[in-house]
């Protein structure tokens, strides 16, 4: 599929799809707390998305039953809402959504702390962030989707974290995954070069152990192999001539 590049104002109608998901998970990160469920989370998400006027990308994608991911500690993504996952203090949960709005998407996941955490989960959480920003520095015309990722993989790898390989950041616009795909690893000057318009979700998953995954029996979630917590965070950000434009702000 060839690499969409997005005019100023399909990157306009892109900005509104991702505020949208920026308000819905501000609104989930709220209530996070001990105690609620998952599910609380789903529903809250789905209410605020509804009276956005969007549409959960998520829910019926590939028959995925939720608007929400909600990955709980050694879950990396993928995790599904469930009534019976109640949050417990010192848990971590990577929620993740999707929002359409006039035709295009928005894209964007948080990892929260419940409670108090240990220093060590929440070094965890601020390197896995600090490392998207260092992956969206990288996001300029003349640059490569490699060099995205080797970013993200030095920041990680230099405090002693592993990046997960199975899943990757991938552009987006009139659909939730476009080309090109996007690597949280590489080697600097490798891969498709970056043009102005082009939207990508840079999302990594960071695991505090090793980087091996499987997938659990429901057929989504993914898990550390070796049971360590993980965390994920992802903006959708656009290349401009004036360097990345953050689109879930």
């Amino acid at each position: 599929m060839p690499i969409v590049c997005k005019s100023p104002s399909e990157l306009e109608k892109m900005r509104r799809s991702g505020h949208a998901v920026r308000e819905v998970l501000d609104t989930v990160r709220a209530l996070v707390r001990p105690g609620v469920t998952t599910m609380d989370l789903e529903r809250a998400a789905e209410r605020k998305i509804r009276e956005l006027g969007g549409a959960p990308a998520f829910k019926g994608y590939q028959d995925y039953p939720c608007v929400l991911c909600t990955s709980v500690n050694s879950e990396i993504v993928h995790g599904i809402p469930s009534e019976r996952r109640a949050l417990k203090e010192g848990d971590i949960v990577s929620i993740d959504c999707g929002v359409v709005l006039d035709g295009y998407y928005g894209d964007a996941a948080v990892t929260v702390p419940v409670g108090e955490v240990k220093p060590e989960v929440a070094k965890l959480l601020e390197v896995t962030e600090q490392s998207l920003y260092k992956g969206i520095e990288k996001m300029r015309i003349g640059n490569t989707v490699q060099d995205v990722g080797s970013a993200v993989q030095d920041w990680v790898e230099k405090h002693g974290f592993s990046v997960v390989r199975e899943f990757v950041g991938h552009g987006i616009g009139t659909q939730l995954h476009e080309d090109p795909q996007v690597p949280n690893y590489g080697t600097p000057g490798h891969g498709p070069k970056l043009r102005e318009g082009m939207v990508l979700a840079i999302e990594p998953m960071v695991n505090a152990g090793k980087p091996g995954t499987r997938v659990l029996d429901d057929k989504w979630t993914a898990v550390t192999e070796d049971g360590s917590y993980s965390a994920h965070f992802e903006h959708c950000v656009a290349v401009t001539k004036n360097g990345p434009m953050i689109l879930t702000q």
